[in-house]
């Protein structure tokens, strides 16, 4: 059915999607980053190798990681990242206190759990930010914790953890710092500097606007250099990946070579934009059109304001007893926008993320579909029931 908003012209206008991706990732991505894997590469080559350190170095430079840190790239999705920094950063005799407040801090628990290690699970309610204060009881009271993990932005409910207050506390602790930034990387300042942390991870198909297939770990040099033989995982081993790469350029296993070479176009484009300051203005920017526009429909968001990121946002479902969100999916894909289910235990939700190769224009035109649903479905109130109401 058509939409007001025509997706099909829009796409014969530039080359791109017949359908918006406003989701955590993948994402909608450029025409240029698309016709980057029209290229094989070899593994071996010297062209491959030189692309390889291009990545590195880029990704190093967005992280503010100059000499004291490494970028290692992995193959696999977000989560292999995840894993890898956990399994190499964290000794087999180490206790990590993880901080919870979503399905990516349970994943990390999980993780933790299958590799064996020790660990301490610090939870918030999934609508806030995480309590700073526990952390600092938890590392005051209990000495055998030597790690502290935490996700930047829990795409579970779209949540901004305080991550600058969550370094600060566990340095003074000297405790070590492993950073899931997986859907903040790129948009959000993150200076590993500064912060302080040992390390952060991130994926090529998230704010970068690279596509799937490769996770990186941005790690500080020295506390990469003691973990040989930590690694629960020989494909994961983050160290050994480090060695390799440092000896010869390569990747010791057969890498993700379109992957990379759309991320090495994605890189160039972030930094065309203007950087982290460009691409996080951006999506702000996106994020509020989407916002405004979903509250005069009567949605309301899960979060408060004040804890809301700018990356994907968690609405209520509206009480109407004829909203579906499968319907509501179904006909949104439809006129070409792919919105994502809920994933909170606290109330009924669904997602929309405003990353990617997304303008306001396209947000716009969302929001034009979006009526053009409600109308279809017969709903005339999108506002939640009472007792689900955002977050204050």
């Amino acid at each position: 059915m058509a939409a007001d908003y025509n997706v099909l012209e829009r796409a014969g206008r530039t080359g791109e999607n017949h359908e918006f991706l406003l989701t955590p990732g993948p994402l909608t991505t450029s025409k240029s980053v698309k016709a980057a894997m029209q290229r094989d590469w070899g593994s071996w080559d010297q062209p491959f190798i030189d692309l390889t350190a291009e990545i590195c170095t880029g990704l190093n430079t967005m992280a503010g990681g100059g000499d004291d840190f490494v970028c290692v790239p992995i193959q696999g999705s977000g989560t292999f990242a995840v894993e890898a920094m956990l399994g190499t950063m964290v000794p087999r005799g180490g206790h990590c206190a993880v901080l919870v407040n979503g399905a990516y801090g349970e994943r990390i628990v999980k993780i933790l759990e299958v590799m064996g290690r020790c660990c301490t699970i610090l939870r918030s309610p999934e609508t806030k930010a995480y309590d700073v204060a526990a952390l600092d009881e938890a590392l005051r009271d209990d000495c055998t914790i030597t790690h502290v993990a935490a996700v930047h932005c829990e795409t579970t409910s779209g949540v901004l953890n305080p991550l600058n207050a969550i370094a600060v506390v566990t340095a003074r602790h000297g405790r070590a710092l492993l950073v899931d930034a997986m859907s903040s990387f790129a948009a959000l300042p993150i200076d590993v500097r500064a912060l302080p942390c040992d390390g952060l991870v991130s994926s090529a198909n998230k704010c970068i606007q690279g596509v799937p297939g490769m996770g990186f770990a941005i790690l500080r040099r020295k506390a990469l250099a003691t973990t040989a033989g930590n690694a629960h995982s020989l494909s994961l081993d983050l160290h050994d990946q480090w060695v390799y790469m440092e000896k010869s350029g390569r990747w010791r296993f057969t890498p993700p070579t379109h992957s990379a070479a759309a991320l090495a176009v994605a890189i160039d484009e972030h930094t065309g934009e203007g950087g982290v300051g460009g691409r996080g203005g951006r999506y702000a920017s996106n994020h509020g059109v989407l916002v405004r526009g979903m509250r005069e429909m009567g949605f309301e968001t899960l979060l408060a304001d004040a804890v809301q990121s700018p990356i994907i946002t968690a609405f209520l479902e509206p009480a109407d007893s004829r909203f579906s969100f499968e319907r509501f999916y179904d006909l949104l894909a439809a006129r070409g926008f792919v919105v994502y289910p809920g994933k909170l235990t606290v109330a009924p939700t669904f997602r929309i993320g405003t990353i990617g190769a997304i303008e306001a224009e396209d947000i716009r035109g969302l929001l034009k579909a979006v009526r053009s649903v409600l109308n279809e479905m017969g709903v005339r109130d999108a506002a939640p029931a009472r007792e689900t109401t955002a977050a204050e």
